[in-house]
Parts: structure tokens; C-alpha cells; sequence
């Protein structure tokens, strides 16, 4: 009988530590002692756990019951325990350990004390978590207007490794890491950190910090106060420029922590001025001011800053180069030619600010030029000296006379090159025909090539063969109108040297003379690129031009890949996309399968075919 009763509780017991093993964490699988069993241990800290036991059989009783615990195998009663002090009639016992070292392991096991002694559950291990760091805050140093030296030491981990440190700092007491910081490094040991971007005469608090696992720690507080800084002063950006005047200005952010004495504008010929170039105070509205600068020379650069004084010297604001205006001139060349001349362009007749115009160059300010397409058979026009009709307004006195009185220019259809004198009130106005001439165009040097002028694109446009020799664009086959370029970089000048075409090939060819005395040109001989293509996308494939449909061409063996249209062997302009529509730059061309295909682009129209043959 007394057996069954045993084995009845050795069941019940078992249940219940299943029941209990299910509803907490980090669960002991262990096996029951015949008396006495340790089962888990609970809420585990930096400092404490609780250790679970179950008294299975108690015979003649215990005296004494808990947990013995250690940082080795096999605690017992003769080390660390703490005893059981609750009177409870359950099995189940709870025992918190407390005054633990944080990050250690430790090995416990309940026990229970009779008159035939002690007997122990079994073992559980558990690590206590670590804490955060510890640290110490050194001392300010090396403190000015606006920086200072600080730092500190890690002294000890917290058990967990220290992933950042550094100092915090800010003009409240106990300032954490949601202020301002410095992150100095990573694990343990003394640092040095820069407090930068301080204000002046301002009282700073610092504490060191560091960061684990466990949180961030923090060290004792030091304080210190900035000595007076420099004013923190902006500069206004430089707007209203004329030939002899612009308008500027400043702020002062911040007085460095003393009262301002001056301020205003400082400017010069040379970058950042300062008090002993040209100043100007100025008088401080809201803690900023506008300065008008005046009696400036034309087309100069000049350097501004915006300043600030203190006790401590002078602050400055950013240096703003600007340059005044030239003395150049624009007229506009209103009529009723406009609208016909310029489709698609927006400009329109009798209206001087939507009309072309020709101007004047920075060394020679009142000398006009400019081309001027004019497509009707009788173009009516006038010389406008200002964007409106406020005058004065030029027409035509006789002899190429200006005369503000005079009844409108007559021009018949034709591309104008127009001069005009502001001093002598002349001007002139020339139809051109323009070309190609040179040792590396079709007729060399004894005449020029025709190009045919665009209206939709304001420019000349034609396609030659090239020779590797030298060109140059001339009008009405004299060299009284002729422009080269001195840099061969795609501007051109007036008379200036010959152009070199470096490759043998058909070329289609731009001279665009719309923006008056910025001339330019292009030469662009055409081939085909991409791994669809003999040369892959290391070599051009050569086109010819097809003077009959107007495109350059090619016939070649494809194989399933992609292509672009390349100018001169360079990335600089390439075509890609919609061979209906192509775009500078735009997506490779594909080509579905093997085959032999004639490919044709139009590089006007930037429309292409590829037709398998």
C-alpha cells in the first residue's frame, strides 16, 4: 500500500513539472532525484536569478531546504546558498539568488536538509547578463571660442564587448547620447575626443559614454565654458548686377558671445577680402542687412564677404565671386518676316522681345552682329534697341544709314549677315550662301561646297566627302566672310585657322551661326557599334552616304545581339532607342536574328531603317 501511494505522487510530480516546464523559458531538462529535484531557474539578471525546486518525498522531513550555488561544478551547502524561508505546504519551491557578478556562469541545485542529512537536485547552469559599460569623463582642455579637448576611459566592459564610445556633450545637465556626440572607436581602454562647432561664451556639459549589449553607460559630468568666438556671419548671394553695381548682404547667425561692434560688407578684386580692402557697414535689420555696391568697372570679377566684430577679432561670411556686366549691346530685328523665317520656334512678327537679334562682343561694346534668316520674297523689318517699342527704333536713312525716323527695312529672301555701328549709326546687311572649303573638301581650295540652310533647325546642314587635310567654312565665295576654328573644339572665329579632318570618310556636316558671336560647327562621319556587329563593341562599323535617299547606309552580316549609330568612333554622340524616333544616348538597337541587313540613318530627321536582306 505504502508503495502504491509512492508511485502515485512520483506520477503526480512528474506532471506537474511538465505543466510548469511548459509555461516558463529557458527550461532545465533534468532527471528527477528520488527526494528531491531542481527544475529550471527564472528571470535571470545582471545580479539575481530564481531557482526552481520540488521536494518529491520527504520522509521523516527536512529542516532546511534551498539553493547552493557556485561559479564551479557541484555547489553545496558548504559554499553560497540561500535557504528556502517560506512555510508552503507545495512541492514546488522558489529561491532567488541575489548579489551575483554580472556576465558569470553559475551552477546551482536545490537542496534539502534532514535528519539523515542533505540530499541535492540536479545541476542547472545560467549566465547572468552583462551591464553596461563603466566609465570615467576626463577633464576639459585646450578650450577656445569654439572647441574644446575632452574624452575618457572605458574602464571596464559590462561583460559585453563595447561596440562605440566617445563623449556627449550640451548646454543641459546630464547630456546623453540623444545630444550631441563624438563616437571615438570601439572597445575599452582611455580616448581623447574634439568637441568642434561650440558656441562662444556658452557653458558646455560632457560626460563620457559607451555602448554594449546591455545599454550605454555613462560617465561622471564635467562642465567648462567657451571662451568669446569669433561672430558666425553668412553672405547674401550677389543679385541686381549691372555693369557698375550688384546688391549683396549678410547675417550674423551668432555674436560668438559678446556684443557686435561692426559689421557689413568687405569686397575686392582678390578672394576672400577682409577689413583692410573696401568695406562697407552696414545698419542690421532682424540680425541681417543688405549692402548696395556701386561705382564697380564693367565686366570685372569681384570677391564680397559679409563680417562681423566682437571682442574676439572678426568673422566672416562665405567669399562670393561675381562679375559685373559687359558693356555689350543687344538689338532685336523685329518685322514680318518672323513667323515665316522661324517655324516651330515661338518667335513672332513685329514683337522686339520674341525676335532674333544681333549684339555687340565685350572689346568691341557698340559693334552689332548677327545672322538673320529671311524666307519671304519682300521681309520688312526694323533695328530695335530695346525688348518693347520704347526706343530708339532704327529704319533705314539711305546709304546705310540709322535713322530713328526713317520707314522700315526691305530685305528680299535671303540668309543675313547683319553689322551694325551704335557710335557711327551705320549698318549693313548681306545675304550669305554658305559652304565647306579646303584641301579636304570636294573642290579643295578653288571654291567651296555648298551647304543648304534649315529653317526647323537654324543652321546649315550638308554631307561631303572629307580628306584627312583641312577645312574651313566661306560665304559667297569670298574670303571676306570665312570662320575657322583656332581650337578645333567645335567653336569658330572669325578668319581663324583652318579645321584638320583627321579621318579619310563621307561626313555630315553643321555650321550653326543662330546665337550671335558664338559660332559652331560639327563634322560627324557615322558607323555602327555593339556585340551585333563584326567589331563588336570595341571597333566601328563603317556607313557610306547615300546621296539618292538622303542617309548614311550600310550593308553587313548581323548576328543576334544589339547596335547603336556611333559618330567618330567616340561615346561623345551616339544614337540609340526607337529607330523611328532615335535619342542622344538612347537604348541599344536589337537585332533579332543572324542575317545579312542594310542598315540607313537619317541624321537630320534621326530616323533609321534595318531591313534584312
Amino acid at each position: 500500500m505504502k508503495r502504491n501511494k509512492i508511485l502515485i505522487l512520483f506520477a503526480s510530480l512528474i506532471v506537474a513539472v511538465a505543466l510548469f516546464s511548459a509555461c516558463t523559458e529557458d527550461t532545465a531538462d533534468v532527471r528527477l532525484e528520488p527526494t528531491l529535484s531542481t527544475a529550471n531557474t527564472l528571470n535571470v539578471t545582471s545580479d539575481s536569478a530564481t531557482v526552481v525546486g520540488f521536494v518529491v518525498a520527504e520522509g521523516d522531513g527536512f529542516t532546511e531546504r534551498g539553493v547552493c550555488y557556485s561559479t564551479t561544478e557541484g555547489p553545496t551547502v558548504d559554499g553560497n546558498k540561500t535557504i528556502y524561508s517560506e512555510n508552503t505546504p507545495d512541492a514546488t519551491f522558489y529561491v532567488t539568488l541575489s548579489g551575483l557578478d554580472y556576465a558569470t556562469k553559475y551552477y546551482a541545485r536545490a537542496y534539502a536538509t534532514g535528519e539523515a542529512g542533505t540530499v541535492y537536485g540536479e545541476e542547472v547552469t545560467f549566465t547572468t547578463l552583462p551591464v553596461v559599460p563603466f566609465l570615467t569623463t576626463a577633464e576639459i582642455s585646450e578650450i577656445t571660442g569654439n572647441s574644446a579637448m575632452g574624452g575618457g576611459a572605458v574602464t571596464g566592459n559590462g561583460g559585453a564587448d563595447v561596440t562605440a564610445y566617445g563623449i556627449c556633450f550640451g548646454t543641459s545637465e546630464n547630456p546623453t547620447t540623444a545630444d550631441a556626440t563624438t563616437n571615438d572607436g570601439e572597445g575599452t581602454g582611455a580616448f581623447e575626443s574634439m568637441l568642434s562647432e561650440l558656441q562662444g561664451n556658452t557653458t558646455y556639459y560632457v560626460r563620457a559614454y559607451a555602448t554594449n549589449s546591455a545599454g550605454t553607460g555613462y560617465g561622471p559630468q564635467v562642465s567648462f565654458t567657451t571662451l568669446v568666438d569669433l561672430p558666425k556671419v553668412t553672405t547674401t548671394a550677389v543679385s541686381g548686377i549691372t555693369k557698375t553695381s550688384a546688391v549683396t548682404g549678410g547675417a550674423v547667425t551668432n555674436n560668438g558671445g559678446a556684443d557686435i561692434t561692426q559689421y557689413g560688407i568687405v569686397w575686392g578684386l582678390n578672394s576672400e577680402p577682409t577689413i583692410t580692402d573696401n568695406v562697407i557697414e552696414a545698419t542690421m535689420e532682424m540680425d541681417s542687412f543688405v549692402v548696395d555696391l556701386t561705382e564697380l568697372e564693367k565686366y570685372t570679377t569681384y570677391y564680397v564677404r559679409a563680417f562681423a566684430t566682437n571682442s574676439a577679432g572678426t568673422g566672416y561670411g562665405e567669399n562670393i565671386e561675381f562679375t559685373t556686366l559687359a558693356d555689350i549691346l543687344t538689338w532685336y530685328i523685329p518685322g514680318d518676316y518672323v513667323e515665316a523665317s522661324y517655324p516651330g520656334s515661338g518667335l513672332s512678327n513685329w514683337s522686339p522681345e520674341n525676335s532674333p537679334y544681333v549684339m555687340s562682343t565685350i572689346d568691341n561694346g557698340t559693334s552689332l552682329e548677327g545672322y538673320v534668316y529671311m524666307a519671304n520674297a519682300d521681309n520688312q523689318w526694323k533695328f530695335a534697341t530695346q525688348p518693347n517699342w520704347d526706343g530708339p527704333n532704327y529704319g533705314d536713312g539711305g546709304d546705310g544709314v540709322l535713322d530713328a525716323n526713317a520707314d522700315n527695312i526691305h530685305s528680299p529672301a535671303g540668309y543675313y549677315k547683319l553689322n551694325a555701328d551704335a557710335t557711327a549709326g551705320t549698318f549693313t546687311a548681306v545675304a550669305t550662301e554658305w559652304g565647306v572649303i579646303g584641301s579636304g573638301s570636294p573642290n579643295g581650295w578653288d571654291d567651296e561646297t555648298a551647304l543648304a540652310y534649315s529653317p526647323e533647325d537654324t543652321e546649315w546642314q550638308g554631307v561631303m566627302h572629307l580628306t584627312a587635310e583641312e577645312i574651313k567654312f566661306r560665304a559667297n565665295h569670298s574670303w571676306d566672310y570665312n570662320y575657322g576654328s583656332d581650337a578645333a573644339d567645335g567653336t569658330l572665329q572669325a578668319g581663324g585657322q583652318n579645321i584638320p579632318v583627321d579621318v579619310e570618310s563621307d561626313y555630315a556636316i553643321v555650321l550653326d551661326l543662330s546665337t550671335p558671336n558664338e559660332y559652331t560647327y560639327s563634322l560627324n562621319r557615322w558607323g555602327l557599334i555593339g556585340d551585333a556587329t563584326p567589331g563588336g563593341w570595341d571597333n566601328d562599323t563603317n556607313m557610306t552616304w547615300d546621296a539618292d535617299n538622303g542617309v548614311f547606309t550600310a550593308t553587313l552580316d548581323l548576328v543576334a545581339g544589339t547596335f547603336k549609330f556611333r559618330a567618330n568612333d567616340g561615346w561623345d554622340v551616339n544614337y540609340g532607342g526607337d529607330i523611328n524616333a532615335l535619342s542622344a544616348g538612347g537604348d541599344n538597337i536589337a537585332v533579332a536574328e543572324d542575317g545579312n541587313y542594310t542598315i540607313t540613318f537619317d541624321p537630320w530627321g534621326l530616323t533609321a531603317t534595318v531591313t534584312k536582306n
